[in-house]
């Protein structure tokens, strides 16, 4: 499995997207990653927009870059809720400076705009339309497409998106590997 050995992240809240949490959760298992649900306090059940239920496994403050390869930042409204919290920016930013795959998919990228290491760097984005204007003010270049690379940075745009965008996650983690 081509993900064995690897540790990923998946940031949650309440009012999450539930195919842009479950779907990239099951995917990531399927080759073979380790995954670790990470939220404001741990052993909490968040609830998607439709109610569906997630438990976070630990928090913000116990989540190290050290200890994953990449962070998977799933849309709905969650975004709004994680980035009030300085541990998940922190985090994340931490994870962008030292070359972790960060993937934020719909609204999820804006936790990105919060992060000192994204502001003002130009990276090549998209998410869900109604944030561009807050990537581009964030420095971002945005563009609408199904999903894009940049440097450790992934983004898509909505659910439908979701095959282009774990293979994207997938295929990073694996060049990530093969580099190390």
């Amino acid at each position: 499995m081509e993900l064995e050995q690897r540790r990923i992240a998946i940031l949650v809240d309440n009012v999450y997207q539930e195919m842009e949490v479950w779907y990239p959760y099951y995917r990531m298992q399927e080759a073979g990653a380790e995954v670790v649900t990470v939220g404001a306090e741990a052993g909490k059940i968040y609830t998607s927009k439709l109610g569906y239920p997630v438990r976070s496994d630990r928090t913000y403050a116990e989540a190290s870059w050290r200890d994953f390869d990449g962070v998977i930042i799933p849309g709905g409204y969650a975004p709004d809720h994680i980035r009030r919290h300085p541990e998940a920016i922190q985090f994340v930013d931490d994870m962008l400076r030292n070359g972790r795959v960060v993937a934020a998919i719909c609204h999820g990228p804006w936790v990105l705009c919060s992060c000192p290491a994204f502001k003002g760097k130009g990276a090549r984005v998209t998410g869900f339309f109604a944030i561009k204007d807050d990537l581009i003010n964030a420095g971002a270049v945005y563009s609408d497409a199904e999903v894009i690379t940049d440097s450790n940075v992934i983004t898509s745009r909505k659910p439908e998106d979701l095959p282009a965008f774990c293979r994207a996650i997938i295929h990073a983690l694996t060049r990530a590997r093969a580099a190390a």
